[in-house]
């Protein structure tokens, strides 16, 4: 369970983190939509794991590597945005959100039981 405390730095961390991939780091990217779907912060604040989703790129896995590459980066241009609300700078580590395929595949495995009707 995620102390209130926490929970506002995540939404902090995730409400800058998607301005700087809309905006700031897209030319670190290609044409890539990256989207934070999820922040995770521990409880002394010091490590982020971000969760991405990615559209309109065909390589998830290279995308990801270049995004871990760029941590350093990312932190950087965070750390300018934030540091007047906070103290520490946490590090980031990214991750890819399969949240969205997950459900895909337990949806198709749903709709391909046979269920017979029952008679009461």
């Amino acid at each position: 369970m995620e102390s209130k405390r926490q929970q506002q730095f995540a939404r902090l961390i995730r409400e800058e983190l998607s301005d700087i991939f809309l905006r700031e780091a897209k030319h670190w990217f290609g044409n890539a939509f990256i989207t934070v779907t999820a922040v995770r912060v521990t409880p002394d604040l010091a490590i982020a794991r971000i969760y991405l989703s990615f559209l309109q790129s065909n390589g998830k896995e290279a995308l990801l590597e270049e995004i871990q590459e760029k941590a350093k980066q990312m932190r950087n241009v965070l750390g300018q945005r934030i540091r007047q609300s906070v103290r520490v700078i946490p590090e980031l580590q990214f991750f890819a959100d399969d949240t969205a395929e997950y459900a895909a595949r337990i949806e198709t495995l749903l709709s391909g039981l046979n269920i017979p009707p029952t008679n009461e």
